[in-house]
């Protein structure tokens, strides 16, 4: 493999010459940069990105924990992430969490050692506080859609509350006053957040929340299906629901018709996050946007923020949810 010392000897230059042209820190006249141009490519070298780095104590490579880059909407934010990082010439390495705290310790000790110049953190662990960073309290962070108060690390930040709102209040909206909810699991902020969101909006409607209703899921198709199965089960059932991501949605609506029911004919259904596949679901589904790939390019333009003055004072960056309606959720018929 064939070093700087290769290309400045046959372009018969000097090694800082070479990292002159390379890097463009300094003018050299037309002829010897093309020299050097023309051994760089008769001799196939690429530059160490490792020797640069420890030059001038960057990477340009952002690290990312996402608990799992299967799911579709940790999929599309991921795709922002790396858009924004393509467009300013940084490198992203991807993490998979799984949910598992020690996995997330392991990728983030992988990551430091690998020396990226900050990460992007993007799991929903439940019970997580300061010290599951505690040694990596030098590390630039973003969290997104969630982190410790406690941590000195910006926050982008998904209005949950805000989002359940408003999607059960667009059912509301179409005359359904027996409203049921699919959460996420208990202690998660996402989870909590929104199903805050729907008793809000069912109080300041003068309604009940029937507990049988609320059934919990696992953001996952299955746990969707398994809750709405559970809610069709009862002596009674809603006339709407409310899921609280998309893909427990398309579970639920297996489960409706797995029951010999049509959405939006007995039942109406929204879900959360707008992901792609919410398109193409029978019907197409109402959901409540999460911009994804406004929240992917936000974290890398924060992270970079944060590398350039590690001692900012912590940002919250809110970002607003907005309602699509598609054609499973419909008027009640009276």
């Amino acid at each position: 493999m064939a070093t700087i010392k290769d290309v400045a000897k046959r372009a018969q230059v000097s090694t800082s010459t070479v990292s002159h042209v390379l890097n463009k820190t300094r003018f050299v006249s037309p002829e010897i940069t093309r020299r050097v141009q023309e051994a760089i490519s008769t001799l196939n070298y690429t530059p160490s990105a490792l020797a640069r780095s420890l030059k001038v104590n960057n990477t340009r490579t952002l690290g990312m924990l996402v608990t799992s880059s299967t799911n579709p909407f940790f999929a599309e934010v991921v795709q922002g992430v790396e858009q924004r990082c393509y467009e300013l010439g940084y490198s992203l390495v991807l993490c998979n969490t799984c949910g598992d705290t020690n996995r997330m310790q392991a990728a983030l000790d992988m990551l430091q050692q690998k020396r990226v110049d900050g990460m992007i953190v993007m799991c929903t662990h439940a019970n997580l506080d300061q010290s599951a960073f505690a040694h990596h309290t030098t590390m630039p962070m973003v969290m997104a859609d969630w982190g410790p108060v406690e941590l000195n690390a910006d926050l982008i930040k998904d209005s949950g509350y805000e989002g359940g709102r408003l999607a059960t209040e667009h059912l509301l909206a179409l005359g359904h006053r027996h409203i049921g909810c699919i959460t996420g699991p208990a202690g998660q902020q996402a989870s909590d957040e929104r199903l805050a969101g729907f008793r809000a909006a069912m109080m300041d409607a003068g309604l009940t929340v029937t507990p049988d209703w609320v059934q919990h899921g696992d953001f996952e198709l299955e746990g969707g299906k398994a809750a709405m199965a559970r809610i069709l089960a009862r002596p009674q059932r809603p006339t709407a629901v409310f899921a609280c991501n998309d893909l427990m949605a398309a579970g639920a609506l297996r489960a409706v018709a797995d029951a010999g029911l049509t959405v939006p004919q007995h039942m109406s259904l929204i879900g959360y996050d707008n992901i792609e596949l919410a398109g193409y679901l029978v019907p197409r589904l109402s959901s409540i946007e999460q911009p994804k790939a406004i929240l992917g390019a936000l974290a890398v333009d924060a992270l970079l923020e944060r590398i350039h003055h590690p001692h900012a004072a912590r940002r919250v960056l809110p970002l607003s949810p907005s309602l699509v309606i598609r054609e499973s959720s419909a008027r009640l018929a009276i």
